[in-house]
């Protein structure tokens, strides 16, 4: 590669990894992985170390990644939280201890690279007082409230001394797995991998929703400490236990580099077993003089070394295609596989994802296929090995029909998805339920996540018509002393009863069919019976319906299913009409209103309800046509597009003062 060609392939790829370290760092929503990332990176590094006269102060080879979080205050880091300089092969590794050894005889300390998000945290006369992001190193944001959510952080340590230490903020393999089981019950968006969901979760504004996540530490090191005074790494860990810290638990000191790479091939093969997600291995020096006479650069120190796992890959037998129903009625290709030994563990399936990615990767039953793990806990399919077709293999051809429930399986345009619609289907009925008596729904409260499974596991229930039919001594069964806790839910399971028609549409979770879609519906067609007769055309022309909403509904309505559910919930005494709020003037007729942000004397349904009272109406997105939006504290993009358009915005007090 000459001069000019290297310049013109430096600028792309320092166009290429600041637009995926924003991705990474800064808006947790990785779009490639880590390894990809790494080997993008490398490159770099390797054409500036060749052409140096092109290396700039603003390259991210000279930088640590990250930016400080619009909302937090900026925190300035006493001791720079370095980053660590990436090899990808034992003999980097020994050309690292060559180095090192031309100035010191080392001792070196093997730890995890733990997949998370760095942060250090202050201690004064042992009180934790505060905590901040990495951020680009030298400058982090402070997540004190957050991060005193976390149950592995001491709030006090066992003695009264000045510390700062660094860590990273992790969620366990398993957590990750039942956070995002839960995103998916919630119909929100799956998190892209561990380290996303934790560096996510803590930097959030709100410190509630960082409480809700299951959120783990481990500390690594000790930046700073005025009271003690160690002389090697591994003293400083073992006092940190000490402590009260939460150490990496793996932290091996040995002898030389090749204890050192012995320890960490052991780390390699048994990861599979850990219980956190790593990215790696580091390599220390152990003694703390010895690093003063290594030194550092402005962005890795010279005594420590990452070493990244490179991605193993396997052949194997695509014996079969099966699919599987998840808990939103989402059918998923599962590969069937010879099993094969990768990384450390058996693989004798994975996920196919769609069907998109069968026929991306023109996938057949009988292949020879190619598949890896990049870093990441789950495996997955490079490539087929075409070569060793032998004509013989089979197309797959995903069902029409759920595989589980039997009801018919929709593809909606536009969506890479398969569906199954069936309210019965096994399969989705967890999640059926805990829509069904969530707030905005039937409103049921105290049927939550774990009262919902241990009701379906007992089998007392099995569709949502049944929670009508639970009985006192059941629903007490469920926990020790349980008779007030049942003689609530049965209390708001009889009330939810008399709920209106919009509430009763929404909860029976018809696609694309949500709170305000409800309401239309339901005051349109009156009742459930007129609903489930409609046409698709009338379906259509219904306000802030449309075509696709129209058919999801038509083919709902078209279940045995839904029949039987419907007939069992009026049986039930379950209200099935429209309940018509006493018109109290016409003030407010011809008049639309938008809510935005948090209203502090009424709920949404609360200030709806008052609106339609007054003869108007509410819509969920601001245009030309909106007369006022209602805008409480906290208020975004709504709130701004009002403001472009030069519709009407009212307080609450303005609110109150037009409904005297």
């Amino acid at each position: 590669m000459n001069k000019k060609q290297a310049e013109k392939r430096i600028k792309e790829l320092r166009a290429i990894l600041d637009y995926h370290a924003k991705k990474y760092y800064d808006e947790d929503s990785p779009e490639i992985s880590d390894f990809e990332y790494d080997m993008l990176m490398n490159e770099l590094k390797n054409l500036e170390k060749e052409f140096p006269e092109f290396i700039t102060k603003d390259s991210l080879t000279q930088k640590v990644g990250g930016n400080v979080k619009e909302g937090f205050e900026k925190v300035e880091h006493v001791v720079p939280l370095q980053s660590l300089q990436d090899v990808f092969s034992y003999d980097e590794l020994r050309e690292f201890d060559i180095r090192v050894r031309k100035e010191v005889t080392p001792k070196y300390v093997v730890e995890t690279k733990i997949d998370g998000l760095s942060v250090a945290l202050e201690y004064k006369n042992g009180i934790f007082v505060r905590g901040a992001t990495r951020g680009n190193g030298q400058v982090g944001e402070d997540i004190t409230e957050n991060l005193k959510t976390i149950k592995t952080i001491p709030q006090k340590l066992k003695e009264n001394i000045d510390i700062i230490v660094r860590g990273e903020v992790f969620i366990s393999t398993k957590d990750f797995e039942l956070l995002n089981e839960e995103q998916e019950i919630l119909e929100k968006p799956l998190f892209a991998n561990a380290r996303n969901a934790a560096a996510g979760s803590l930097r959030q504004l709100d410190s509630k929703i960082t409480a809700s996540r299951p959120l783990s530490i481990y500390i690594f090191n000790v930046q700073k400490s005025d009271t003690i005074k160690f002389t090697s790494h591994y003293e400083s860990l073992l006092y940190l236990e000490k402590l009260g810290f939460t150490v990496n638990p793996v932290k091996v000191l040995c002898k030389n580099i090749n204890e050192a790479i012995k320890e960490i091939e052991k780390i390699g093969e048994n990861r599979e077993k850990l219980s956190f997600g790593i990215d790696g291995a580091v390599v220390k020096v152990d003694d703390l003089a010895q690093r003063e006479i290594l030194g550092e650069t402005f962005k890795t120190p010279k005594w420590a070394i990452a070493y990244k796992y490179p991605p193993e890959q396997k052949e194997t037998i695509l014996k079969d295609i099966v699919c599987q129903v998840g808990r939103t009625g989402a059918i998923t290709p599962m590969a069937i596989l010879e099993p094969v030994k990768l990384q450390g563990s058996t693989i004798s399936k994975t996920t196919l994802h769609n069907e998109d990615f069968i026929k991306e990767k023109d996938l057949k039953i009988g292949d020879t296929i190619l598949i890896q793990k990049a870093g990441d806990v789950i495996p997955e399919v490079v490539s087929v090995v075409k070569e060793k077709r032998t004509g013989e293999e089979k197309e797959f051809v995903m069902p029409r029909t759920c595989p589980v429930c039997g009801s018919i399986a929709i593809r909606e345009e536009g969506e890479a998805v398969l569906r199954c619609i069936g309210i019965e289907c096994p399969a989705r009925l967890f999640r059926s339920i805990v829509h069904f008596a969530s707030k905005n729904a039937m409103n049921i409260d105290g049927l939550g996540f774990s009262i919902t499974k241990e009701l379906l596991d007992r089998n007392l229930i099995k569709n949502i018509a049944d929670i009508y039919y639970l009985k006192l001594e059941d629903v007490a069964s469920l926990k020790k002393n349980g008779k007030k806790f049942a003689s609530n839910l049965i209390n708001a399971i009889e009330a939810s009863k008399s709920n209106d028609l919009s509430r009763l549409i929404n909860a029976l979770g018809i696609r694309h069919v949500g709170t305000k879609t409800a309401k239309t519906l339901a005051d349109k067609f009156r009742n459930i019976d007129n609903l489930m007769n409609a046409t698709l055309l009338e379906l259509a022309q219904t306000e802030d319906v449309g075509e696709i909403i129209a058919l999801s509904i038509k083919n709902f309505f078209e279940q045995e299913q839904t029949l039987d559910i419907i007939a069992k919930l009026k049986e039930a005494g379950v209200n099935t009409e429209k309940i018509v709020e006493e018109l109290i003037d016409n003030r407010f007729k011809g008049q639309t209103f938008v809510l935005t942000g948090t209203l502090e004397k009424y709920s949404r349904d609360e200030a709806s309800k008052i609106i339609e009272r007054f003869g108007g109406k509410t819509s969920s997105s601001v245009s030309k046509k909106t007369s006022y939006v209602l805008a409480g504290s906290e208020a975004g993009s709504k709130l701004d597009k009002a403001r472009g358009l030069g519709v009407n915005i009212i307080s609450e007090d303005e609110f109150e003062n037009m409904i005297k």
